[in-house]
């Protein structure tokens, strides 16, 4: 192959099943796999991502690409047969995957800004005053100090383009690389370097006064070359340094370069954690079959089950000291933003300024700067959310998947991947060590830890062996009460808060629901106030006074009619976060009582203000969801109230017990883990279910073994394999019909695919979101290449019916909503 290939296979930002061929540029720049393109496609310029290059010659004539976007590869070459098999496996246009795991904004249309130095300045108002009369780019560039990204693009197509090149080679210009559109685009910041050699003394004697004393101030900073000063630094010390650095630079003392500046994702600095004296021997176990298999640089998978509080923490961060050790990097995801601020203090505590954070949390500039530092391989680390897994890390030698059993690993719109699954993925594509980490497995991960496809590690006792909490069942239907409903507290929890507070411990009160009340009912007619987006009911905020849609996010205000009689008479019904916590500083006046939730938690601030409240004890009780399940460590949390544990156990979900077993032990294992020990007490309807049992018992294996029982029964995973197709449009019964020919299709299909079982059309459990109605078809079956097949056939069914209804493909769905 010759050194630059004239044809690029290219992935474009667009719902195309299909990459595309295009020529390269007729000028003779390269393109490489990674780097983004822009391209014509029906009369338009769109980005375009570069797979791969090659010399074979099509059939047809071929446009050439219009421009690069970039002077380097935004993700690794070595990422691209992950794309390709994502795009496959999920049923999604590939240059879609690739736009979705790019920073936001990265697929807008790219440009250029140029800038002009104070050097540059000097040099054309000093020297060159005529070139700027009879260069109208130059003089507006001189009057503005910048030009826009349009102006540039036409001269960088134009004879221009070679002069701006060798002015910024001089230090005149500087060539910025900006997304059009999104304002986002490498930061950076002016800097001075001193001269290598020495000035004469003629010409410092030659020196003005401010000219002299921003030299000396100069002096006095000094830095390593590579590094300079910042303008903002000196200037700050010495206001008149900014007129002089002009005249130094003309005169070869300084010169004024333009560094990137990465914008700080992790505002107050996170709390300090030493490295612990020892190991347990659980851990030096761990280690022991962990290290080896790193160390060989070929795939390998890991399940490490270790009850909460057993230090599963501390293995990631050694098992991550031998990966930066052989010149590997390390990927580590988490299930959500919130526990990524318990991960990221104790990777930066160990290594600094390597680790980069990738989550959805981050600003636009943010993401794209740490994006950039990975691509740079600067950061060698990466901590995020699901869409980490797209992380561009060049050579990924550990991943590793923190709770990974969480459903919050599943992206459930778009795209709709689940990231542990690709953790494992990309580790055997890349030769790399994947760690599962998690109290509470899927199932299906322990399962394959028992046939052997991972190891299993195990931590099955907490640090120092402190004692695993006392967990008591509170039947709620047994409570006494003048209403005879069951209470929001019984007596053992309220007698429990009450000890608790008297010896100057913490609590924690759990309810996995937000808002104030479930409901606003009216009183008259009997129906429920629902979002006229969706069929589902609205959700009282007390404190913000709307009625809140928790699916698209309609609010309306509290003080509404009933739409279906137009009665004022409505009264709140259930209960949220809101309402307990309002109910508990009624019963605990003198108490410091928060509150973690998404309503609270508005912005990453928010969260580290009120944990940090917390772990310095300004906090007495913490009311929260489940984003206070995860990963915490309180250590002086003794007591967890679950306010109603069975909330799961009635979702049309064939993994509502499992989700509660998990969701249940893992708020659990939030008391005892400091010097006192804890205790837990459930309040529940179901005292007997398998589930709610388990986790009083911390019985994984009992659990394990009753839901695979049921599993195989019914032949739902890890027995069958699911792929559930969606079908949504405006109106219903286009939805309902179109559901029925594409469930008929499939049916007439099935003597082709034997072992696979088409279960509906009918309505989804969420009928009505956002406005559209919804059916589902889900295709059912052992055969995973069946399974796909099937799907591909149905899919062209619908592209011939055509797009009035949307469809999407889900497979391995975890949500059946």
């Amino acid at each position: 192959m010759s050194a630059s290939p004239p044809y690029l296979e290219v992935a474009v930002a667009a719902p195309l099943p299909q990459t595309l061929t295009y020529a390269a540029l007729r000028d003779g720049r390269v393109a490489k796999p990674g780097q983004r393109v822009l391209v014509p496609l029906s009369g338009r310029l769109l980005t375009g991502y570069v797979l791969a290059l090659s010399e074979e010659k099509p059939e047809f004539r071929l446009k050439p690409i219009a421009d690069l976007l970039d002077d380097f590869p935004v993700f690794p070459e070595k990422l691209v047969p992950f794309f390709r098999w994502v795009a496959r496996y999920y049923h999604y246009p590939i240059g879609e995957v690739i736009r979705g795991a790019l920073p936001g904004g990265l697929t807008s249309q790219s440009g250029r800004r140029l800038k002009i130095t104070e050097a540059g300045l000097h040099y054309f108002q000093r020297e060159q005053p005529q070139l700027i009369q009879d260069t109208p780019w130059l003089a507006n560039l001189t009057a503005n100090k910048k030009l826009s990204a349009a102006t540039v693009r036409k001269l960088w197509r134009g004879k221009e383009r070679r002069l701006i090149e060798q002015w910024a080679e001089q230090g005149l210009l500087t060539v910025e690389q900006i997304i059009s559109g999104a304002s986002i685009g490498q930061k950076t910041e002016s800097c001075v370097l001193l001269a290598q050699e020495a000035a004469s003394p003629e010409t410092l004697a030659s020196l003005k006064p401010s000219e002299a004393k921003t030299l000396a101030l100069l002096e006095e900073m000094r830095t390593p070359a590579a590094q300079g000063i910042p303008r903002r630094e000196l200037t700050a010390l010495y206001r008149g340094a900014g007129k002089p650095l002009a005249a130094l630079a003309a005169k070869g003392l300084i010169s004024l370069v333009e560094r990137p500046v990465y914008r700080d994702p992790f505002g107050e600095t996170p709390p300090f954690f030493p490295r612990p004296a020892q190991l347990t021997v659980d851990q030096e176990n761990a280690l022991a079959q962990l290290n080896p298999a790193i160390r060989q640089k070929k795939y390998s998978a890991f399940l490490l089950h270790g009850v909460t509080g057993s230090g599963k923490t501390e293995v990631y961060l050694q098992a991550a000291e031998t990966t930066l050790a052989l010149g590997r990097s390390v990927l580590v995801l988490v299930p959500e933003i919130a526990l990524a601020t318990q991960l990221e203090a104790h990777f930066l505590s160990r290594f600094g300024e390597t680790v980069a954070l990738l989550h959805s949390g981050l600003a636009r500039g943010e993401r794209f700067d740490q994006w950039q530092r990975v691509v740079s391989g600067e950061a060698r680390i990466v901590i995020g959310a699901r869409s980490a897994i797209f992380a561009p890390l060049g050579d990924p030698g550990l991943i590793i998947v923190d709770e990974e059993h969480d459903g919050a690993y599943k992206q459930e719109d778009s795209l709709r991947y689940q990231g542990r699954d690709l953790a494992l993925l990309r580790g055997s594509q890349g030769g790399a060590t994947v760690l599962l980490g998690s109290a509470t497995p899927s199932l299906i991960s322990y399962q394959h830890a028992l046939s052997g496809k991972y190891t299993l590690l195990t931590l099955p006792a907490r640090i120092e062996n402190r004692p695993l909490p006392q967990v008591e069942l509170v039947d709620l239907q047994a409570v006494n009460t003048v209403s005879g409903r069951p209470p929001l507290f019984s007596p053992q929890l309220k007698q429990a808060l009450r000890a608790t507070l008297s010896r100057g411990e913490q609590s924690l009160v759990f309810l996995n629901r937000r808002g104030f009340a479930g409901c606003m009912l009216c009183s008259d007619c009997g129906q429920a106030v629902q979002c006229p987006h969706c069929r589902i009911t609205l959700t009282l905020h007390k404190g913000r006074g709307e009625l809140v849609c928790h699916y698209c996010g309609f609010a309306t205000n509290s003080r509404t009619v009933c739409t279906n009689c137009r009665s004022l008479n409505l009264a709140p019904i259930g209960f949220g976060t809101e309402r307990i916590e309002e109910e508990l500083t009624g019963m605990f006046p003198k108490a410091r009582i928060a509150r973690l939730d998404h309503d609270t938690t508005r912005n990453r601030q928010d969260f580290l203000r009120i944990l940090r409240a917390v772990h310095e004890r300004e906090v007495d009780i913490l009311v929260g969801t489940q984003m206070i399940t995860k990963g915490h460590h309180f250590p002086h949390v003794t007591l967890v109230g679950i306010v109603w544990a069975d909330a799961g156990l009635g979702m049309p979900d064939y993994k509502g017990g499992e989700r509660t077993f998990q969701l249940l032990a893992q708020v659990t294992g939030r008391a005892g883990r400091g010097e006192q020990p804890g205790k837990v007490i459930v309040q529940t309807h179901q005292p007997t279910h398998y589930s709610i049992a388990a986790a009083r018992d911390h019985d994984y294996p009992r659990f394990f073994a009753k839901e695979m029982g049921l599993r195989k029964a019914l032949g739902y995973p890890p027995f069958s394999r699911l792929i559930n197709l969606v079908l949504d449009g405006e109106q219903e019964e286009g939805v309902q019909s179109r559901a029925s020919l594409l469930a008929a299709k499939g049916k007439s299909l099935l003597p082709r695919y034997r072992r696979t079982a088409i279960l509906g059309p009918a309505p989804a459990p969420l009928a009505r979101l956002r406005g559209r109605f919804r059916w589902q078809i889900l295709l059912k079956g052992p055969d995973l290449e069946e399974l796909h097949g099937l799907c591909l056939e149905l899919e062209q069914e619908q592209s011939r019916l055509g797009a009035a209804v949307n469809l999407s493909v889900d497979v391995d769905p975890e949500n059946m909503l």
